[in-house]
């Protein structure tokens, strides 16, 4: 329905309305109520750090009551601890024996990617896991060490520190970095900083995981062939140059033997296992027994005096104290917090990503913050306890997953089953080959190249894939810093863009509607005569303010070019529709101040259709709804165009 320049505006309240010729009631544009600098302030910090409103649960509520939920949040177990029965058990029991069978050869072999000796990473799967079931929220993610860290933290460990040569101060420097990145999960739980770690795309993820796999599969040829002298690089250039340069005298056929038969009886169990979901026990307990018949056999054929490398000794015993070794100070403290801040970042990102996609499979809740404080607090006490960097495994979880668990007493069944392990059998692995170890890493991270995904990463957006490849190539051929550097300078990136280059539309009638739609995605859209309607798909900031300035009247002389080439009439009207644009600063108001200059002088009105509370309250306090005048501010496209068309016959009229 049309309405006449006359029309009678009211403010009612935080409304605006006016009446129409035919007696009809409108809405204009609301205001928002005001609010002072304080509560905007706590608004804002609010949604930032409390999104998830944690302290609900509180209101109301007698002290007694809140210092028991408060003690729950930091220790869920003493919530669920209280329904605990039996028939759980009998799941956590099955499960937990089921990943210990796993963890135990990963353990000894992730050690080595460390560049540590075996059992270090048999204790780091024996303290961290206890600290995570009391104070962990996930009820499937399994804790240990895992590939990924493994690699990145020997990485960069020996740049610092020759592993070989000084054993103590490459260990003390890998328990402070353990420390380090204990408190850099713990303070970003604490300060309730997690999103940080969304920074990282999934795109990048799953590039620099691929990569990773990769280089960690490169990296076990030096125990799959039996090579002694073998690069320290990670890069694949230097991995396959090292490996043809041993050809002719380094490599030893029992050791390839070994290893080849193991690892086809690894991926065979692994096959059968995704067949079969009912059969998921077989790749769990796959890797142990080839421990155990690869062991056996080296044994009994004295294959280690034909030039098979053994893991010889793993020291016996539980985890000795290890506080006393943590650099607090000097130059290694400060190397051990850079590493350490690494490697903690990126044990989250597995772990938090692990634990949201099992939630999501069993329909619960996960606290992100909750898990950084679990996550963060294990590894501090790890560090103290001859631990490295500990996390969510994929493999172990799934696992776990698969056999049934409840809770997280399945994390400690496999804590107990490691300290026996250390107790009792650790001299049994004497004689256990490097090459099925290196067998058991390459059929472990061989799940971490998701192509799958890749692809349809590839199918959906471009930019993504770059991300994912730039990640992936970055790992391959520099090294997994690199790749991690690339990974987020790429993510980074990809936000700068959307941010300083927002989509813009043209916008158009469908006949027999009052809707306006981007004519690109509905070409039966029809143009209106002498209007040009613009949507702005993002916040106008600082950032972008003059791109969407330039890029709106980049619009308008394409639009007047079309126009003069037809010899239909010029533009009179520039409606901005403001629906996505959900804040405005300063230098975004000095933007459209300016396009109301220019319009002004080629006679061009501007008009403004449902600009958001937080956008006509700064606009307001701006006086910009004044310059522009009320009458020129909507709540839709369709009532702007009809006051346009008014407004234009009204002209014509004589």
């Amino acid at each position: 329905m049309g309405h006449s320049v006359s029309d009678d505006f009211e403010n009612r309240g935080e409304q605006w309305t006016y009446q129409t010729e035919n007696g009809q009631t409108k809405y204009k544009v609301g205001f928002p109520p005001k609010r002072n600098l304080f509560g905007e302030f706590h608004e804002r910090f609010n949604e930032t750090f409390f999104a998830d409103d944690p302290l609900r649960p509180y209101k109301d509520k007698p002290l007694s009551r809140k210092l028991l939920l408060c003690l729950q949040f930091f220790f869920p177990i003493l919530d669920w601890g209280r329904h605990y029965d039996l028939k759980k058990f009998k799941g956590d029991l099955i499960a937990g024996l089921t990943i210990a069978s796993l963890c135990i050869p990963q353990d000894i072999g992730y050690s080595k990617l460390a560049n540590l000796d075996p059992q270090y990473g048999l204790y780091s799967s024996f303290v961290p896991p206890l600290i995570y079931a009391i104070m962990g929220s996930s009820k499937d993610v399994a804790i240990g060490p895992v590939a990924v860290v493994s690699l990145l933290l020997g990485t960069l460990l020996q740049e610092e520190i020759d592993p070989t040569k000084n054993k103590e101060e490459y260990r003390r420097l890998a328990f402070t970095a353990t420390f380090f990145a204990g408190i850099t999960q713990a303070a970003l739980g604490f300060l309730r900083l997690g999103f940080l770690i969304d920074f990282l795309s999934h795109a990048a993820i799953v590039g620099f995981m691929g990569g990773a796999a990769i280089t960690i599969a490169l990296q076990q040829l030096k125990g799959f062939l039996g090579i002694k002298k073998f690069t320290k690089q990670s890069d694949i250039i230097s991995v396959i140059k090292s490996v043809w340069d041993s050809a002719e005298h380094g490599w030893n056929w029992q050791t390839i033997l070994i290893a080849a038969s193991f690892l086809a009886f690894l991926l065979a169990a692994r096959y059968i296992g995704k067949k079969s979901s009912k059969l998921f026990w077989v790749p769990a307990i796959a890797p142990l027994m080839s421990v155990i018949i690869s062991t056996f056999f080296v044994y009994i054929t004295r294959a280690d005096e034909h030039g098979v490398q053994i893991v010889n000794k793993i020291k016996k015993g539980v985890n000795p104290a290890s506080a006393n070794q943590i650099y607090f100070t000097g130059s290694y403290a400060l190397k051990g917090l850079r590493i350490g801040v690494v490697a903690g970042m990126i044990g989250l990102t597995e772990a938090i990503a692990i634990g949201r996609t099992f939630a999501g499979m069993k329909d619960y809740q996960l606290d992100g913050n909750k898990e950084m404080v679990a996550l963060g607090t294990m590894n501090i006490i790890g560090s103290m306890t001859s631990c490295y960097v500990a996390t969510g495994s994929f493999s172990r979880s799934a696992v776990n997953y698969m056999a049934g668990c409840k809770t997280t007493v399945s994390n400690i069944i496999m804590s107990i089953v490691v300290l026996l392990t250390l107790l009792l059998i650790t001299p049994l692995f004497k004689y256990t080959p490097n090459a099925i170890l290196s067998s058991i890493i390459i059929s472990a991270v061989i799940s971490l190249i998701d192509y799958k995904t890749a692809f349809l990463i590839w199918k959906v957006d471009k930019f993504d894939f770059i991300a994912c490849m730039g990640a992936f190539f970055g790992v391959v051929f520099g090294s997994v810093e690199i790749g991690l550097l690339i990974s987020v300078l790429i993510s980074l990136a990809k936000i700068l863009i959307q941010v300083t280059r927002p989509r813009t539309a043209l916008l158009g009638n469908l006949p027999g509607t009052n809707v306006y739609r981007n004519i690109e995605q509905y070409p039966e859209a029809m143009k209106i005569p002498g209007v040009l309607a613009v949507r702005v798909d993002s916040a106008i900031y600082f950032s972008n303010s003059n791109y969407v300035k330039e890029r709106i009247l980049r619009w308008m002389r394409d639009e007047e070019e079309k126009l003069e080439a037809k010899s239909q009439p010029k533009l009179n009207f520039l409606i901005i529709e403001m629906s996505p644009v959900t804040d405005i600063d300063t230098s975004g108001i000095h933007a459209l101040e300016e396009l109301l200059r220019t319009l002004k002088r080629r006679g061009i009105q501007l008009i403004l259709a449902n600009p958001g509370p937080v956008v006509i309250d700064k606009l307001s306090l701006a006086d910009f709804t004044e310059h522009i005048g009320h009458e020129n501010i909507f709540l839709t496209v369709g009532e702007a165009v009809k006051s346009c068309l008014v407004k234009t016959r009204i002209h014509e009229e004589p």
